[in-house]
């Protein structure tokens, strides 16, 4: 059996933005399950409701324990509203799972609100959501985290989608420092953590699809993986799917980085003069 995180107690409080649907709604039923006090913050509407009734319905106290709070976490000043609220209701918090985001796709030269719009909430989301409730957790001085969802495309940063990509890639600079920042803090107990999910069946991936693809891990299958990796101290929690495993997503993150040590063109992996080049270096380290 895995041993639990210390800040995964029953009684204790998760928060977690983006947690209407997909992953942040997995992991808000799992912390209800444990017992813990549980906010789900989302944008207002029926879909919030509605997972705040499913996740009350797992937690042993019911609505007691379980609240969802309407949050843009784009707007600085609702955040701090958030967490205003949260410790007035609740007191400490000892989980923050900052996982909201969007993905209405980008172009270099495209319309310039999708770009505003993913880094307001993918990005600044982050940071903004660590900096206003990370302070407290810090000076209750009891064991915490904070959670922050990053992505694959923003360390291999495959074109299509630059904007989301800038912004995940930020997410993976920003939780860095602030991991950096924290084992560095006298007397925190605190730990910040990258979450970089695989290929996940969620309303942000679906597409209009309804039936899961084959090669997808449920949202369900990442908070299980994303608990046992907290378990073990991991900072990266590099999740697997169904369609690639760490090693092919190791090879593809050295071939990335190695774009800069071999002084090959940027995106070189998608670059037709090194397709073959990255195809056989792909068999070579699979062998």
């Amino acid at each position: 059996m895995t041993r639990l995180h210390p800040a995964f107690k029953k009684g204790n409080l998760a928060v977690i933005t983006g947690g209407a649907s997909g992953i942040g709604l997995a992991a808000a039923k799992h912390f209800a399950r444990l017992g813990m006090c549980v906010v789900i913050a989302d944008l207002v509407g029926e879909r919030l409701a509605e997972a705040e009734a499913a996740v009350a319905s797992l937690s042993p106290s019911g609505a007691t324990d379980v609240v969802a709070i309407p949050t843009d976490v784009s707007k600085r000043e609702e955040l701090e509203a958030l967490e205003r609220a949260v410790v007035q209701r609740f007191g400490r918090v000892h989980v923050l799972m900052n996982n909201a985001g969007i993905q209405p796709g980008s172009a270099i030269f495209g319309p310039q609100a999708n770009w505003e719009n993913v880094l307001a909430v993918n990005l600044m989301g982050v940071v903004t959501g660590s900096r206003t409730f990370g302070p407290g957790m810090i000076s209750h001085g009891e064991p915490a985290l904070i959670i922050n969802t990053g992505s694959k495309q923003g360390i291999t940063t495959p074109p299509g989608d630059p904007a989301y990509n800038v912004s995940k890639a930020g997410v993976k600079v920003f939780t860095e420092a602030l991991q950096h920042e924290l084992r560095n803090t006298p007397g925190c107990r605190v730990s910040a953590h990258l979450l970089i999910p695989g290929f996940v069946f969620t309303p942000l991936t679906a597409n209009g699809r309804t039936e899961k693809p084959a090669g997808a891990w449920t949202p369900e299958q990442t908070v299980d993986f994303m608990m046992e990796s907290l378990s073990k101290g991991d900072f990266y929690i590099l999740c697997p799917d169904n369609e690639v495993d760490r090693h092919t997503d190791e090879v593809r993150m050295l071939w990335a980085t190695g774009d800069i040590v071999e002084n090959r063109p940027p995106l070189s992996r998608w670059h037709a003069d090194y397709a073959d080049s990255f195809k056989a270096h792909l068999v070579e380290k699979q062998s």
